[in-house]
């Protein structure tokens, strides 16, 4: 027998035994570390599901597409693999013709914004505004002849509506600023990005983002703190080449962390060496430690020591596994003792407490009943899936009354 039953004297104990999963009164909303820097807003189109990009509109979680571009099936399933993560703009790459004539199907079958990733040929931007992309990404420091096509092409994405991101990468600087500041230091990234920028306001074209991405972390954010002082223009962070899942993972933290916990960044890419599906998760994890998003399910669990009364990092290993598919916000405290469980459990949506002989649940920061440990992780499941379908109910009958 798992569960074995409410706590003597408690409310919660009524309903012939049901589990109470009462949802409350809505909270406000969380505070956040700095207020967002102001900038301007784009908007990257698609018939159903159009992203905003900067002002008052959430930070947005991009990715970019590992296949070969012009192999259409393996792209769209790919980008549909990250939709289902939550990604909500996704790139490609378009180093051939093959690719720039790949792009209009993409475009109109993706589910999300299309941008494409535009080296060496300014021909292809061209080719992805006639193929309906919701964005061009032009690295100004490796397209032949660009500064000579700013003009065409600013008045070609204009009469599309199409934004331009400006992203400058320290491993393709532009060799005149290398050869003034003898690296890609944070000076030179901003002054290529911002030179850039300035041509295409000669055309009177302002629709534009930014990036100025490094591998170290720490010019990176000197990069970006000095441009978000300098222009009102929306920022994509990225540490550039991050490495593989656990490095990148750390260095993405610290810069973002660094970064949005002062306001500066509109649009995020964690680059993994790694299943781009893993950058999605990424992204996400850092957004809702920062309070800046709030995507499925928020574990406060303890590292465990001999106080614990239930095996903690085997209950943890299997709920995020077997949770993995939820997107409703939930905060879940799953904590082995009673030093710090009560407390946790206190503020949590559902709160599990480890004791002797039996756990105890709380629900809605109430203690509500207790849990043997032979069938504690099916019982949480169950209690926690139950309180995310209350919850999505919850939001379709406030729609449905507004």
């Amino acid at each position: 027998m798992g569960r074995v039953g409410p706590i003597a004297g408690d409310s919660a104990g009524g309903n012939n035994g049901a589990v109470s999963i009462g949802l409350g009164m809505p909270s406000a909303p969380p505070p956040v570390v700095a207020p967002r820097r102001a900038s301007r807003q784009l908007l990257l189109r698609h018939d159903r599901h159009p992203v905003l990009v900067g002002g008052d509109a959430p930070v947005s979680v991009q990715s970019m597409a590992t296949t070969v571009t012009a192999d259409v099936n393996s792209t769209l399933q790919q980008i549909a693999e990250l939709t289902a993560a939550g990604c909500q703009v996704v790139r490609v790459a378009v180093p051939s013709q093959d690719d720039a004539e790949a792009l209009p199907i993409i475009a109109k079958k993706s589910g999300i914004p299309v941008i494409a990733d535009i080296h060496f040929q300014p021909k292809y931007v061209f080719a992805a505004l006639d193929a309906g992309c919701a964005g061009v990404r032009v690295n100004p420091g490796n397209i032949k002849q660009f500064d000579d096509k700013v003009g065409e092409i600013a008045r070609a994405a204009a009469d599309c509506g199409t934004p331009i991101r400006i992203g400058v990468n320290a491993g393709s600087l532009d060799k005149r600023l290398m050869e003034k500041y003898g690296k890609a230091t944070p000076e030179a990234l901003v002054e290529s990005a911002l030179w850039e920028c300035s041509l295409f306001e000669e055309h009177d074209f302002r629709d534009i983002k930014i990036s100025v991405k490094h591998h170290d972390p720490v010019v990176m954010m000197q990069a970006y703190m000095q441009l978000a002082e300098q222009c009102d223009y929306p920022l994509h962070l990225g540490v550039t080449e991050a490495g593989p899942t656990f490095q990148g993972t750390i260095k993405s933290a610290v810069a973002f962390g660094g970064l949005l916990s002062r306001g500066i960044g509109d649009t995020i890419r964690i680059s993994l060496a790694a299943d781009p599906v893993e950058e999605i998760k990424v992204g996400y994890e850092i957004l809702k430690s920062l309070k800046l998003r709030s995507k499925g399910i928020n574990f406060i669990a303890c590292p465990s020591c001999s106080r614990q009364n239930f095996d903690v990092i085997g209950t943890m290993n299997e709920l995020e596994s077997r949770l993995e598919d939820v997107t409703t916000p939930l905060d879940v405290a799953v904590i082995g003792c009673i030093v710090n469980g009560p407390g946790e459990a206190k503020e949590a949506d559902i709160g599990l407490t480890g004791g002797t002989p039996n756990n105890l649940v709380y629900v809605n920061g109430q203690k509500d009943h207790k849990v043997q440990n032979l069938e504690l992780i099916d019982h949480l499941e169950k209690l926690i899936r139950e309180k995310v379908a209350l919850k999505e109910q919850q939001d379709k009958d406030l729609i449905a009354r507004s």
